[in-house]
């Protein structure tokens, strides 16, 4: 079935955030299939932006009552970030799909919003870094992140600021339908499947890295060899640094250590190597990089909480005859 999704901008929102979801979701579908969402744009009137545009959206929150998913956009001005005031209508419209058990998710300053509702209360939740300080002292109930692109707390998500957008979406995709379908959806988009690290790689610094001397090159290198036993100080060898110069430079640019960025990439070849294959689970484990079969159960276990068996039987799409 066609899953609904209903996205509520706030005057004063974000004109890329307003335009993430319709464009992520509406690229998903199947090979040759029909669309796998509807996006509506909800509101009870005309919505200014941070663009120097108005929206005349073509749904009334009404139809935010019918809706399987609740995508709210960042704002740059008004009283959820400023205040912690919302439209009475707009407090109404959320909670009441919360209480429904739809899906709620926010895209950066978005998040304020959410909390506003109280819909965030002892949740962990990300919005964007530059706004942090000021959306913590507001909402000190909710326990805010603000190194990760996305936070998904099962039926509430948050993302970080303006681009992080996009990874949530595809994140969405990724989750309902697997990793087949939300690659192609960003190919559509022309923007990478999926972006390792966090906020911290993006986060204003007063001394510019050295052109020419990041990891970059390094982790293009890793991700051609990820079934062989690529160690910390192989990657330093290949960058030419030492290991210690290389951790930090790498850990400033992607927000994790070196280890963490490739289990992370082991796990996600993992992923898509039980979705697009028949091969034994011995053999996804060896082809990723994680050596035995148990340590893929490990590991896949830890980063989605499920086995093997269950993730393939979940996410395998079955070949269609001709397509």
């Amino acid at each position: 079935m066609v899953h609904s999704i209903a996205v509520v901008p706030l005057d004063g929102v974000v004109a890329f955030d307003l335009g993430t979801p319709p464009q992520v979701f509406n690229s998903a579908r199947y090979a040759g299939k029909e669309r796998l969402y509807t996006v509506r744009v909800c509101a009870s009137g005309p919505v200014r932006s941070t663009a120097g545009f108005t929206v005349v959206p073509d749904f009334g929150l009404d139809e935010v009552a019918g809706a399987d998913t609740v995508v709210v956009p960042g704002i740059g001005a008004g009283g959820p970030v400023t205040d912690g005031t919302l439209p009475d209508d707009c407090r109404a419209a959320l909670l009441a799909a919360a209480a429904r058990g739809a899906r709620i998710v926010s895209i950066c300053t978005g998040a304020s919003v959410l909390a506003a509702a109280g819909l965030l209360d002892g949740r962990p939740a990300a919005t964007h870094w530059a706004w942090g300080n000021r959306i913590a002292r507001l909402y000190p109930r909710v326990h805010w992140n603000f190194d990760v692109l996305f936070v998904d707390d099962g039926d509430v998500l948050t993302s970080a600021g303006v681009g992080a957008g996009v990874d949530l979406c595809l994140h969405i995709v990724r989750n309902d339908h697997g990793s087949e379908v939300a690659n192609r959806a960003a190919r559509r988009c022309v923007v990478p499947p999926f972006r390792e690290g966090g906020q911290a790689q993006y986060i204003e610094r007063p001394i510019p890295f050295t052109a020419g001397a990041g990891t970059e090159s390094t982790r293009s290198w890793a991700l051609d060899r990820l079934a062989e036993p690529v160690t910390l100080e192989d990657m330093a060898a290949h960058a030419r640094m030492s290991v210690r110069t290389f951790t930090r430079r790498f850990r400033d640019e992607t927000g994790l250590s070196p280890r963490q960025w490739l289990l992370r990439q082991r796990v996600a070849h993992a992923q898509l190597l039980l979705e697009s294959t028949d091969l034994a689970v011995e053999a996804v484990a060896r082809r990723s990089g994680l050596g035995s079969a148990t340590a893929l159960r490990q590991h896949l276990q830890a980063a989605i909480g499920v086995a093997p068996s269950a993730y393939r039987k979940t996410f395998r799409q079955p070949v269609q005859s001709g397509s």
